[in-house]
This record gives structure tokens, sequence and C-alpha cells, in this order.
């Protein structure tokens, strides 16, 4: 009887003690209602209130400005002049020589039409640096979106797990109360608890920084409650490692960009050799002679050229540069394409890695964890298995559920790497459900 009395407080702390433990991702912090949207829609909208974006367009409009005044003659040029006025008498503007003209350069029209091409080609630049820029956030964006379905598929895995490891320890309570189970048992049971719960931690703060980066990326306070509604892609059959390729060389904008750079170049260097023609300038006054001149009012007309056949050795060496850069251009375009085909079987890699991952874990893996926790299950309830042995196979069944999830959440991001990659869309498959497994 005295055993019974030293027994019950034990009892009852353990009990209170697991119950304020088993906590669910849906108690744990409640939050306003979440906004749902889908990875496509959330990319729709990253594209048009993305600040980088907003940015680079803003970037762009004025490099067109450019272009369209890159034909224009430089401003004319009013001059009036004063001179034989004497030292004794400056106010005497009648002893003195006036004489107002209006000036103007004129640019040969070959010469502005090279200057509006060079401009065009800037402003080619900047486009293809916006496109590679929206196709970055567009990444960016589907990465973020597969993480927070990952972390909602987790979220609702924790629930569950949860709801079965409270059920395990009021089975292990019962048999500790009645004398059937070691009070390790129980304790085994708390642990599982505690680090459940410590797991329930580490998904609310990958969830938060998820939705922080998403929502910079979609332009929106970074603490806004957002969620992902969907399912996870499934890419078709993938084409060919010559045919990522060459989809990349047409369509990648950097290559795009440094291949406006190589025009820029050359086109640079063209005008530098125009620079070797002369310039004319064209001037026309009004004369106000001294008083007692045969004549008072007289004009001027001039017209002077620059003479740059005298300055060859500047423009030999411009000429050179302009050449030099356009060499640096082309090897920085080779490096570039280089670069981008690693990154293409960087991603084949990625995808191909987490679709075996997927297949793994949904045709052997899982059967097979699910079918151990049952197994435990049955026996510890029939008083043949150990407490231990039904932590351990819940464990371990939440460890390679966790990881499924995780290799769907990996083909969406290195579907989305690789598209970055070629620079357009792959073809997909049907989307993989989001089970509840």
């Amino acid at each position: 009887m005295k055993s019974i009395f030293v027994l019950a407080p034990l009892v009852l702390a353990l009990s209170a003690f697991c119950h304020g433990q088993t906590v669910s991702s849906s108690a744990s912090a409640p939050e306003p209602m979440a906004a749902s949207v889908s990875a496509d829609d959330a990319v729709a909208e990253a594209l048009q209130a993305n600040p980088e974006i907003r940015t680079a367009v803003r970037r762009l409009s004025l490099a067109k400005l450019k272009t369209s005044t890159a034909r224009n003659l430089d401003d004319p040029m009013l001059m009036v002049r004063d001179w034989q006025t004497p030292l004794r008498k400056p106010w005497d503007l009648n002893q003195a020589q006036i004489m107002l003209s209006l000036q103007q350069s004129f640019v040969s029209k070959e010469k502005r039409d090279q200057r509006a091409k060079v401009a065009g080609d800037d402003a080619d630049v900047a486009a293809s640096d916006l496109e590679s820029l929206r196709q970055e956030v567009s990444v960016e964006v589907r990465k973020a979106c597969a993480d927070l379905m990952r972390n909602g598929d987790e979220m609702k895995l924790h629930d569950r797990q949860a709801s079965l490891l409270k059920e395990a320890v009021a089975a292990a309570l019962a048999e500790y109360t009645t004398g059937k189970t070691a009070q390790a048992d129980v304790l085994r049971a708390q642990l599982a608890l505690t680090r459940l719960n410590e797991h329930l931690i580490e998904l609310e703060e990958e969830r938060d920084n998820a939705r922080a980066r998403l929502n910079a990326l979609l332009g929106r306070n970074p603490e806004e409650v957002i969620e992902i509604a969907g399912t996870y892609a499934s890419p078709a059959e993938p084409p060919s490692t010559e045919q990522l390729e060459r989809t990349a060389i047409a369509n990648r904008p950097e290559l795009a960009s440094l291949r406006k750079q190589i025009a820029t170049s050359r086109d640079q260097g063209q005008l530098t050799r125009l620079a070797s023609k002369p310039d004319f300038t064209a001037g026309l006054g009004y004369m106000l002679m001294p008083a007692g001149s045969t004549f008072r009012n007289a004009y001027m007309a001039e017209l002077t050229m620059n003479l740059p056949s005298l300055n060859r050795g500047r423009h030999e060496g411009e000429a050179k540069q302009a050449d030099a850069a356009t060499d640096v251009s082309q090897a920085e375009l080779e490096a570039r394409t280089s670069a981008v085909f690693l990154e293409i079987r960087q991603a084949q890699i990625e995808v191909l890695a987490a679709e075996k991952r997927i297949k793994l874990y949904r045709d052997t893996l899982l059967p097979q964890a699910e079918a151990t926790f049952n197994a435990s299950a049955a026996a510890y309830k029939n008083n043949r298995g150990e407490f231990v042995s039904l932590i351990d196979s819940q464990t371990l069944l939440l460890d390679i559920q966790a990881a499924y999830f995780k290799a769907l959440a990996d083909t969406d991001a290195g579907i989305a790497q690789l598209q970055r990659a070629i620079g357009a869309p792959l073809p997909v498959a049907p989307a993989t459900e989001r089970t509840d497994k």
C-alpha cells in the first residue's frame, strides 16, 4: 500500500509533464490568416514588384533615352567680343570694335549614326541584364516556394507524429502504473517528446526564414504571412546535354549580353577610327566698327576644322584599345559559356539525384519504415516488444518521411536551377501530389 502512495505523485508528475510537452504546430504559435498563392503566381508577382527588377527597368529606360540623343549635334555657341577699347576710356564704346557671332560645330552623319549604334548596343546590354535578373529572381522565388511547401508538409507530419507519440506515452504511463513497464520507458518517451518539440522549433525557424525571403523577393513586408498552394513539379524526359547547351547559347541572357558587349566594342572601335576624319565648325557674326569708320556695320564669317592627321598616334592608340576591348569581351564570352555548361551539368546531376531519392524513399524506404513501426507498435501492445524499439522505429519513420519531402523540394529547386542555367522553360510532366506519407 505504501508503494502505491509513493508511485502516485510520480505518475501524476510524469503525466502532467508529458501533456505539456505534446505541442502541435497549430497550437504552438497562433498566427493570422495566411495568404495562399501558387508558385507561378508568386513568380508573376515578383516580376512586377521585385525592387531590383524595378530598378533594372528604370536603368533600361535610361539607356534607351540616351539612344535618342546620340545623333544630336553639339550646342551652338554665342559669342560677344569687344576689342580696341581705349584703356583710358573703357566706357567709350564708340571707340571699340564689338562683334556678335553664332557658331555651330558639325559632325558627319556617319559619326553620329555610329554614336547612336553604340548607344543602342548599350541599351541591348541593359535589356539582357534585365532579363538575366528576372530569371534569377524567378529561380529564387521557386526555391523559396519549394522550401515553404516542404515545410508545410513537415509541419503536418510533425502533428501526426506528436499525436502518435502522445498515445504511446499514455500507454507507457498506464503500463508504468501497473508495474508492467520500467520507469526508463517513460523517461525515453519524455526525451522523444522533447526532441519532437525541438524539431518543431527548427521547422518554425525554417518557415519564417523562407517566408521572409519570399516576401522580400515579392516586394512585400518580410513579416507577412504567406503559404504556397499547389504541388511539386516533376520534369518530363530530360533533353540531352547537347540540346540543353544549344538552348543555353540561344537563350541565356548573360551570353546575349556578352555578345552585345562584343558588338559594342567593335562599334566603338569603328567610331574611334572615324575620329581620324575632321569635323567642321561654321560661324557667322555681326560687327559694329568704331565711330569714324567708313562702314560701321559689318559681318564676319568663318569656317574652322580640326586636323586629326596631326595627332595620328592618339587615334591609332584609341583604335588599338577598342580592338583589345573586343578581344577581352570575346574571352569573357568563352569563359562564361564554359561556366554555363558547368551550371547545366550540375543542375542535371542535382535533379537526377533528387529523383532517385524520391523513388528510393517512395518505393522502398517508406514502406519498410512504416512496416517496421507498425510491427513495433503491435509488438509493444501485445507485450512482446520493448518501448525503446517503438520510439526508435517512430523516429526512423519521421526522418525518412522528412527526407522524402526534402527530395521533392530539391527536385523543384533543381528544375528551377536547370531552367535558369539554359535560360528557358523545361518540359514538365504531371505534378507530384503533396501526399501525406
